[in-house]
């Protein structure tokens, strides 16, 4: 038997928290000086080259995103300044596990990444085509994307490792079940939802602060395949949804969606029932009512698909004055790793790449690196303060300040009702789904979990199985019935 060893970083020294973030109070922002989560997530960024490590396969196009109703109360930001206001955008849609030449039916969640051109600056949304996600803290990330990519020894996709991890991560089951379900398999980019999945913040006129999440409904109607019928495509046609989309624009069938919000005060978020940073969970609309805002319409499509779809970088944390962070600690995380791996990726000029470029005036100080190819500040200073270029900071474009809950640093791994992985699954299949749709979801979940191999089949089998059972006994069933595995221990 291998001998176990203390997890350590790279120089050796113990690890005493692999997976919680340190925080300023159990839900306050996370901390730089949590140096392992750093060296994990710049690690993790440094795997593989060229190519994105997720999201890989993708397709891309320009629009515009035009406002339609006024939210001028929550948002100073100028993009949302009067309603008619235009803004250009580009779009790009993916599959999240799948390498840059696999097939984009697979079962998998969708990116849905938007750059938005505006006058004060890029602002990007990068989310997906589900709510949340199948973690809550980005320390997690790496270990999470290792399961979805192939067994270090064979190379293939290793079902045991997914439903591994996800058996001893119960956090996942909301984010399983809709995977498992049909909208895991959507017909295309275009018949489907987009989500920011995050809390972030709006900062408004009068420097109220609120918290928003970002919704994008499709305008195409939505539509999902089968199991079945995914299968069959990714054999026919392994660029179905970028052939779809591509066809659809030069067809000028312009596809649109709505761009609705979801508000939150502040006082509403110290005293909601769960944590409602926790990107496994939803808002509910009953109790946040989705707000409209705009209009998301794509019709242009690149004329080379390298220079614009695969080199575009997004990150959240490019925003605009008006739009803030949350203190999830999923998006903390994002806000350094993405940045880091387009810099890796694309290089520390990325953002001067015609996709990446604001398209208006930008001045700052940073000079040099690979691949400058923007007149590299010219002979202009590159210091600030200095006596010649006037430069100045704008004091009207800081940030109004809040308060923390707490001022207790520590690595916070269980929050009040952190626990209740079942409850918002439970709603999803009992209250959500169609009686096709909840036998769909089961047909899949046991197409997915027979793949799981080994000596420690059952044990993985069982441990899921029970976190079925939690969700629903009818789901819980369903699925042992299609495993062939007794049921009376799990009732």
């Amino acid at each position: 038997m291998k001998k176990s060893n203390k997890i350590t970083t790279s120089t050796g020294c113990p690890v005493n928290h692999y997976e919680d973030t340190q925080t300023v109070g159990e839900r306050g922002p996370v901390l730089l000086q949590d140096f392992f989560l750093q060296e994990k997530l710049a690690q993790f960024n440094r795997e593989r080259i060229p190519e994105r490590i997720v999201h890989a396969k993708g397709t891309g196009a320009y629009g515009k995103f035009t406002v339609t109703h006024d939210i001028s109360k929550f948002s100073r930001a100028n993009i949302f300044s009067k309603i008619g206001k235009e803004t250009k955008l580009f779009v790009r849609f993916s599959t999240v596990g799948g390498e840059k030449g696999s097939a984009d039916t697979e079962r998998d969640p969708r990116g849905f990444a938007v750059k938005f051109y505006t006058e004060e600056g890029n602002w990007d949304i990068v989310g997906n085509n589900t709510p949340v996600f199948f973690i809550k803290d980005a320390k997690k990330f790496p270990d999470f994307i290792h399961t979805q990519k192939k067994n270090p020894k064979s190379n293939c996709k290793d079902a045991t490792a997914v439903w591994d991890y996800w058996s001893l991560n119960p956090e996942s089951l909301h984010q399983v079940l809709i995977l498992m379900s049909d909208r895991g398999t959507p017909d295309g980019y275009r018949h489907m939802n987009g989500y920011g999945s995050h809390a972030f913040s709006f900062i408004n006129d009068e420097n109220e602060r609120f918290y928003v999440k970002f919704h994008y409904k499709t305008k195409q109607g939505n539509k999902t395949f089968t199991d079945t019928e995914a299968t069959e495509l990714k054999g026919i046609d392994p660029d179905y949804a970028q052939r779809d989309l591509v066809k659809a624009i030069e067809n000028k069938n312009f596809p649109k969606w709505a761009f609705k919000i979801q508000i939150m005060t502040l006082e509403e978020a110290k005293s909601f029932e769960w944590n409602p940073f926790d990107l496994t969970k939803i808002w509910p609309h009953s109790d946040f009512p989705l707000l409209d805002v705009g209009e998301i319409e794509l019709n242009e499509i690149p004329d080379n698909y390298f220079q614009d779809v695969e080199q575009s970088a997004f990150s959240p944390s490019n925003l605009v004055d008006g739009i803030g962070f949350s203190p999830d600690k999923m998006l903390q995380g994002r806000i350094f790793a993405y940045p880091d791996a387009q810099r890796y990726r694309i290089g520390a000029n990325y953002n001067a790449l015609p996709v990446n470029k604001c398209p208006y005036a930008t001045t700052n100080y940073h000079r040099d690196g690979a691949m400058r190819f923007d007149g590299n500040g010219g002979s202009s200073q590159n210091h600030f303060p200095n006596s010649f270029d006037g430069n100045y900071i704008d004091e009207k474009h800081k940030s109004s300040s809040y308060d923390l809950e707490s001022s207790e640093v520590a690595y916070f791994d269980r929050n009040l009702n952190d626990d209740d992985h079942y409850s918002q699954p439970k709603g999803l299949f009992e209250e959500v789904m169609t009686e096709e749709q909840q036998q769909h979801t089961i047909s899949n979940i046991v197409g997915a979990m027979s793949g799981i191999e080994g000596e420690k089949r059952q044990e993985i089998i069982n441990r899921q199985l029970c976190h079925w059972f939690r969700v629903s006994a009818k789901l819980g069933s369903g699925v042992a019935k299609g495993l062939q595995v007794n049921i009376d221990g799990f009732l």
